[in-house]
């Protein structure tokens, strides 16, 4: 284990990098432009998902590493693509409640 570390220890500190950096990234984003990176996460995990089934079927059938890991990338992409359209949908409903209740409130005279 320690070799691997050693040996890919580069890998790791990018890694390490990235994580900061998407976090930030993340944390800065305006509530208006959510909704369409969220749209944009769930077309990347889509194409995640394909990738994972592909790896899955090309992979040897006593490569059980391989096939536990594609199962799991299957599984969590999964998740993540229907968490990310019910958020979607959530916010797009509370935008569509606003504009019901602005309607509302308006007076019948200017229509």
């Amino acid at each position: 284990m320690l070799h691997w570390i050693s040996v890919n220890q580069q890998m790791i500190y990018i890694v390490i990098l990235m994580i900061f950096i998407g976090i930030e990234v993340i944390g800065r984003v305006p509530s208006v432009l959510h909704t369409p990176l969220m749209s944009g996460a769930n077309a990347i995990h889509g194409v995640v998902i394909i990738g994972a089934i592909i790896v899955m079927g090309k992979a040897e059938n006593n490569n059980y590493l391989a096939l536990i890991l594609g199962f799991l990338a299957v599984v969590l992409g999964t998740l993540n693509v229907v968490g990310g359209f019910v958020v979607t949908d959530r916010m797009l409903e509370m935008f569509k409640g606003k504009k019901r209740q602005n309607s509302k409130n308006q007076d019948p005279r200017t229509k």
